[in-house]
């Protein structure tokens, strides 16, 4: 004996956090390897960073309007132009990104957790609560989503926060369907019926052994309903049933600009460009780390 004492953290546990950081390092080659991921996750964070210090990036104020200089080009004063009303159009477009972005992050955050809930407590709980809860997705998930939040809109109005909670309530069955599946293909395996075995009460169960396992999935639908959310409200937008005049979004510009599609087409082209770019974007980082988080 040499009086040292024994390291703690020692066999398993040791393990483990090794095979955790194995994991991690090939996560971070497979991300590093994709061009694709890697542009798509720049030009998010550039769309973020904007959003996040519109003040600083954006000089105008996105409602100030200028009738003397109505529909002007790009210039050093004005870097994309000005709108029909004289608005700074690259301010009213920074600004359309935040309550674009907002809207489609914040209503898969709502999607993703109750369909996450629901998706495993079906799987888990299995009997009445799986047949409920499964059909009442599958009749969700038969009436169009863009139909559900225009009655729900219809009935509680077009503000910003009945949009975010009308995606965000109708948009969670596929997510739950997705979950309820990885938690099916994971509970017979061996460490799971173990720490049953051993008493791990459900909620640790869930969180610490089964829904870890779904987070390649859970990754790729959010990065997919976030594009679906951003199209919606864009839609909603430009039916003038969305975020409503004189605050600006991505889809009430293009409304705004499609009765000057041939005198200035640039108003449709930048928030048109930026739609397009952006629901790529996320569809591809999704891809992309599905494959990372892939465990083979």
């Amino acid at each position: 004996m040499d009086g040292k004492p024994e390291d703690q953290r020692g066999g398993p546990v040791a393990s483990a956090e090794q095979s955790d950081e194995r994991r991690f390092r090939r996560f971070l080659r497979r991300i590093g390897r994709s061009k694709l991921a890697l542009v798509s996750a720049v030009f998010l964070l550039l769309v973020g960073g904007s959003v996040l210090f519109a003040p600083v990036v954006a000089r105008y104020d996105p409602e100030e309007i200028d009738l003397a200089n109505r529909l002007r080009g790009p210039s050093l004063s004005h870097w994309l132009g000005t709108d029909e009303s004289g608005r700074d159009y690259f301010t009213r477009l920074v600004y359309g990104a935040r309550v674009s972005l907002m809207v489609g992050t914040v209503a898969m955050a709502i999607a993703v957790g109750l369909g996450t809930l629901g998706g495993a407590l079906a799987a888990y709980v299995g009997g009445w609560m799986d047949a409920v809860l499964m059909r009442v997705a599958d009749g969700m998930l038969a009436i169009p989503l863009f139909f559900f939040v225009l009655i729900a809109l219809a009935v509680f109005g077009p503000a910003t926060a009945n949009i975010v909670l009308a995606i965000g309530l109708t948009s969670w069955m596929a997510v739950a369907r997705v979950v309820r599946g990885d938690v099916l293909r994971t509970l017979p395996l061996e460490y799971v019926t173990a720490a049953s075995a051993l008493g791990a009460p459900m909620p640790r169960l869930l969180f610490r052994h089964i829904l870890p396992q779904a987070v390649p999935s859970i990754v790729v639908a959010t990065t997919l309903g976030v594009a679906q959310a951003i199209l919606v409200e864009s839609a909603l937008s430009y039916l003038g049933l969305g975020v409503q005049p004189p605050q600006a979004s991505w889809g009430n510009m293009l409304s705004n600009a499609q009765s000057l599609i041939f005198k200035a087409p640039q108003l449709a082209f930048y928030p048109g460009m930026m739609i397009l770019l952006t629901v790529l974007a996320f569809n591809s980082l999704g891809d992309v780390l599905r494959d990372a988080l892939s465990p083979v």
